[in-house]
């Protein structure tokens, strides 16, 4: 079986506290995007394995494979269900540190191939349970449609919007932010404006309004990011933002009819 995850973009992002765990309770746009892509192939196998392609390993380290989102996605389920053992092949389209969320996407299309492979007896909130012991965003790419994340990202809630008249250009500076290095200086703080609001508003009153709350320490320390995002807005962008913690940043321009 065969499946092609996508990437996800951040409409908004604000960093609203710390919490007790450590984690920061946060609330975003999740939004679905098709840009790019992995090639996620799980097949039939003697033995577990994974194979990773179009990325390289840190120094060739085994435990890049074995810690991979996939595999630790079908132990998951392995651990309920007594499943065969597969063969797992993954193709990386989708920068990693770029804030498009791939790994989740590849978590998550792991646990929904693997319902389907074996017909597992879970509806889709329960294999979104079972993503969220992955990674926070990873629910989001179960139900693959615009949602409202609050909590650690992991509370989705579904929210309608139309950018069918916005053509979404992304680009990826050569640059990997770490989710550690986006949140050191950021200051948790309630938003001036209810981000459903401002959703709720035409696009174009978006600049200025629709924050994310990253882009004042990432772009302090990777200055060309925020070239990139300036880049956008001098060749049309209505509106333009970095997603998640970096280090794509997408534009959105008017659709020529």
């Amino acid at each position: 079986m065969i499946t092609f995850p996508h990437a996800k973009l951040n409409l908004g992002l604000n960093i609203l506290r710390r919490r007790e765990d450590g984690y920061h309770d946060i609330e975003s746009l999740f939004i679905p995007w098709d840009g790019l892509r992995d090639v996620l192939e799980i097949l039939p196998s003697e033995q577990t394995s994974m194979n990773l392609y179009g990325i390289e390993l840190d120094g060739g380290d085994p435990s890049a494979i074995d810690n991979n989102l996939c595999l630790r996605a079908y132990r998951a389920l392995a651990a309920r269900f007594d499943l065969p053992p597969v063969q797992i092949h993954l193709w990386k389209g989708i920068p990693a540190g770029a804030g498009l969320g791939g790994g989740s996407a590849d978590a998550s299309a792991t646990i929904l191939m693997l319902r389907q492979m074996f017909d597992l007896p879970l509806s889709t909130e329960e294999c979104a349970s079972i993503a969220a012991t992955l990674g926070s965003d990873c629910p989001f790419f179960i139900y693959d449609r615009p949602m409202i994340a609050s909590g650690r990202g992991e509370i989705l809630k579904p929210f309608d919007i139309d950018l069918s008249d916005w053509r979404i250009e992304v680009a990826v500076p050569d640059v990997h932010v770490s989710t550690r290095e986006a949140y050191a200086g950021i200051k948790p703080a309630m938003p001036s404006e209810p981000l459903v609001d401002i959703l709720a508003s035409p696009v174009t009153s978006w600049r200025g309004r629709l924050v994310n709350d990253f882009e004042a320490t990432v772009f302090a320390a990777h200055p060309e990011i925020a070239l990139v995002k300036e880049d956008f807005y001098k060749r049309g962008a209505i509106y333009a933002s970095m997603s998640g913690s970096g280090s794509a940043v997408f534009g959105l321009f008017r659709r020529e009819r």
